[in-house]
């Protein structure tokens, strides 16, 4: 049995649910995104949602921009 077999399957969340994630990023790039946030006047998570969703819309706009 290899490593990822067994890792338990993960459940498919419901349409429009949200899903909380763990995320490591460099120091320099963290203090960054802070920095953005910050500036911004908003959570650190926004800014990372934000960025998510644009990358989403770059590189694959069928998806219809907004994810």
């Amino acid at each position: 049995m290899t490593r990822g077999q067994k890792r338990k399957e993960k459940p498919t969340p419901a349409e429009g649910a949200t899903v909380r994630a763990t995320i490591s990023f460099p120091a320099e790039i963290y203090q960054k995104l802070e920095g953005i946030a910050r500036e911004k006047k908003v959570s650190l998570a926004w800014v990372v949602r934000e960025a998510s969703e644009q990358y989403i819309a770059d590189k694959w706009p069928l998806f219809g921009g907004k994810v």
